[in-house]
């Protein structure tokens, strides 16, 4: 987040896209249920009706797969009635007249034919935005699950700055984390392409420079492998081992069938995980790991918060937290410098070698943390990025133009399936799954159908279906409902009696490498007798 979350309480307008709120952040979604009671107006998009969508000024459900046309369309909107800070983009952006170009063509009326979206809600949604005095943009994976994920992005961040809402209170481009420590896992470099702190390990300086921090000659320049690049490796025999921690692709991943086939023919498969999962009937090895309650470390959250986390209980049975297996592995093999006695150790490792980090010390976490780039002992943190210069100099405009979905749909799979998450259940369900006081709430799949597609298909409430995609098909109970708009379903992906990702497409973007688990192509027919 560019932002700080309790700044969502103090803003004008919100805009949320692609994020389920209240049931997936619920505490962020208070603070925006705050703010709306406090006065602010509130914008929702969403092909699925959320809890959100009840409270917002304006709801727009577009058809999945054509954010960047609608989000151009707000921007087209905000120029054609002048509402863009003008003094904002002479004095910090840079490329306003290239996308001012390009925006020409997606006026409100071409949108709605591309979207779905009625043009004067789209108009409506664009002047609440740039109207108001602070406005902030919320966004999830509904986002970035897409192949074109990073122009959607992109174009959020080009409504920030065309109406100057950025580096300020109460504005800003604020992302949603999927997890709780995924920021975290990015900024100490868990991404194929960067060092911590997003240096590129393909800069020779900075390669240069951590070679020189740890002791070694022989770093490597070439970026490694996405999780998606690492399963199409594996199923064409050119990746022969991998190491997985806390991560059940046999659930997450897309087109389920493809990741068991290429997991098969490995030659080696180690799996570390806190409970069973399907993962595991793969692995050649299971090593059980400590959950957060037996563990001792940091995590950074969403609003870039580094928080202390105190084991509560000594990890049970043999397992331990991931930082001892990884130093247990690296001294079997013989590798230096993972030579850590406590999590302490490590942690002065992530300040010598993140320069956000280097003023954060466990000392002065406290109970609140603090927000990085945190660079001095003496600095008090960072609540809003970006406040009189962008890291680059000037923002930067990105004119990206609308390309359609990887799949579109046909007479033989007529529906677009988009997935997502449940209130009681998290991710593939390892933990939530084996929670009785969760699974008495929802036991099961289920796929939402609209009234219109269901008479269609002669499909009642509560029918079981086979839905097929062109990788594979599942059998589940059907829910019908106005939740989805006509020619869209949804399906949450949490359990594997009937997942989801069996239909979903490997197709990813071309920057990110984030495959496309919102948008596929299916068809559905009821199984009731």
């Amino acid at each position: 987040m560019t932002n700080s979350i309790n700044e969502l309480e103090d803003t004008h307008a919100i805009l949320v896209i692609g994020s389920n709120t209240t049931e997936q952040h619920p505490i962020i979604g208070e603070k925006i249920l705050s703010a709306v009671r406090k006065g602010a107006k509130l914008v929702v998009i969403d092909p699925r009706s959320i809890h959100l969508s009840d409270f917002a000024d304006v709801y727009l459900r577009p058809r999945p797969g054509t954010e960047v046309a609608y989000l151009n369309g707000l921007a087209q909107v905000i120029i054609s009635e002048s509402l863009q800070d003008r003094d904002f983009i002479e004095t910090r952006t840079e490329g306003f007249e290239e996308l001012k170009k390009l925006l020409a063509d997606y006026t409100p009326e071409k949108v709605q034919e591309i979207s779905g979206i009625p043009a004067d809600e789209l108009v409506r949604a664009a002047r609440i935005y740039a109207e108001a005095e602070r406005a902030s943009i919320v966004y999830c994976m509904g986002i970035t699950q897409h192949s074109t994920g990073t122009d959607n992005v992109l174009s959020l961040a080009n409504l920030a700055l065309l109406t100057g809402n950025i580096g300020k209170p109460g504005t800003g481009v604020n992302p949603l984390r999927g997890q709780n420590n995924v920021q975290g896992a990015c900024d100490m470099g868990g991404l194929p392409n960067v060092f911590t702190a997003y240096r590129k390990v393909d800069d020779e300086a900075v390669a240069a420079d951590f070679e020189s921090v740890w002791g070694v000659d022989n770093l490597s320049r070439k970026p490694g492998l996405t999780v998606t690049e690492m399963i199409e490796k594996a199923a064409e025999g050119e990746l022969r081992a991998l190491f997985i921690m806390g991560e059940n692709p046999m659930l997450s991943d897309p087109d389920i069938n493809h990741v068991s086939k290429a997991l098969q023919k490995l030659n080696f498969l180690v799996v570390a995980d806190i409970m069973e999962n399907e993962t595991m009937q793969y692995a050649d090895v299971i090593l059980p790991a400590a959950s957060f309650a037996e563990k001792e470390g940091t995590i950074t959250n969403t609003e870039r918060r580094v928080q202390r986390i105190r084991r509560a209980i000594e990890p049970v049975g043999e397992s331990k937290p991931d930082w001892e297996i990884i130093c247990a592995i690296a001294a079997e093999i013989g590798a230096k410098g993972f030579d850590f006695n406590s999590p302490l150790e490590v942690f002065e490792e992530i300040r010598r070698v993140t320069a956000s980090y280097a003023g954060i010390t466990y000392e002065r976490l406290g109970a609140r943390g603090l927000q990085w780039p945190c660079p001095q002992e003496d600095h008090p943190g960072t609540p809003i990025l970006h406040e009189k210069v962008f890291p680059i100099g000037k923002g930067k405009f990105t004119a990206c133009e609308f390309r359609e979905p990887a799949e579109t749909t046909d007479e033989e799979y007529p529906l677009i399936l988009t997935t997502g998450r449940l209130l009681f259940h998290y991710h593939t369900g390892t933990m939530t799954r084996n929670s009785p006081s969760l699974t008495k709430e929802i036991d099961k799949a289920f796929i939402e159908v609209n009234p219109i597609d269901a008479k269609a298909l002669a499909i009642s409430e509560g029918d079981m279906v086979r839905v097929a995609s062109r990788r594979g098909s599942l059998e589940v109970e059907a829910k019908v409902t106005e939740r989805v708009g006509k020619g869209v379903v949804f399906m949450p992906f949490h359990f594997a009696e009937a997942a989801a990702n069996v239909l979903t497409n490997t197709a990813y973007d071309p920057v990110s490498k984030i495959p496309e688990l919102k948008v596929c192509a299916v068809s559905i027919s009821s199984l009731a007798v």
